[in-house]
């Protein structure tokens, strides 16, 4: 898979397991990455400082950059809280922790779990909710050189937001209320399990895109262990205009390392990309 110059980033929160959470940028590194991103990795919105420190700490001795982070999004499978009346407090606490985790790791991301919705309360009501939750953000994440992310994820976790265009409705409601930096992270695993039709979506909306990830379905496993053909939709992204990284977010169907036969080493890194 060589055919697009794209750089690749490791997610550390998937990937790596085999070790404690704060030993795997070091192991992605030795693995050849210069990247990681980390879904949120504390238990609360915000956690005591000395775990903040211990975590951009790891990070930083690795020498790898930080390229994504999720805002907290909940508990264990919640997929995310921002438009949860009652919850999105929490969100809101969160936002300026992660961005200053972020901005000290060089984040250009933080993603944006939308939360499920809920037959108690009127869509209107959760919408509305989330557009101010992410403008909040939004303005948070620009202040910091950074993007939030809006994600589409799989249907079974009860979002809204299923396919590429559910995504953009969002990034631009969210713009259009002041939100000045905010696009859509482009997880064509997630895509592929919804059956958006990919293709289209990369030809409507690159120019949202900020973030992309990967895992083959179905499985989300590494690439090759599916069916989608990863590499074409890389290529015709960066041939649609984008440049940002390409996430490793996937399920190691064996061991991390050996999981990553397919991407030669000197593909791992940033040497030679266009960022």
């Amino acid at each position: 898979m060589t055919a697009h110059t794209l750089p690749y980033a490791v997610n550390c929160s998937i990937m790596f397991t085999e070790l404690p959470l704060l030993e795997r940028p070091a192991a992605a590194k030795a693995a050849g990455f210069d990247a990681v991103e980390f879904w949120w990795p504390f238990a609360d919105p915000v956690p005591p400082g000395a775990e903040v420190e211990a975590f951009v700490h790891s990070v930083e001795d690795a020498g790898t950059r930080l390229v994504a982070l999720n805002f907290y999004g909940g508990r264990s499978g919640e997929p995310g809280i921002l438009s949860i009346p009652g919850r999105a407090g929490e969100f809101r606490e969160n936002v300026p922790v992660a961005t200053e985790i972020g901005a000290r790791l060089g984040a250009v991301g933080f993603n944006a779990l939308y939360g499920a919705r809920l037959p108690e309360h009127l869509a209107k009501e959760q919408e509305d909710l989330a557009t101010e939750s992410l403008v909040f953000a939004a303005r948070e994440a620009a202040a910091v050189g950074a993007s939030v992310l809006i994600e589409p994820l799989s249907a079974a976790r009860g979002t809204p937001v299923l396919t590429a265009s559910d995504a953009a409705a969002i990034v631009e409601r969210v713009q259009a209320a002041g939100g000045p930096a905010i696009g859509i992270l482009c997880d064509l695993y997630h895509l592929g399990v919804n059956g958006d039709d990919i293709d289209a979506a990369i030809d409507r909306h690159t120019s949202l895109i900020t973030h992309v990830q990967i895992a083959d379905h179905p499985g989300r496993g590494e690439p090759g262990t599916g069916g989608l053909d990863l590499e074409r939709y890389l290529a015709a992204l960066e041939e649609h205009g984008y440049s940002g990284w390409v996430s490793l977010e996937y399920e190691p169907t064996t061991t991390t390392l050996e999981s990553l036969a397919w991407l030669p080493k000197e593909r791992r890194g940033t040497t030679g990309s266009s960022l």
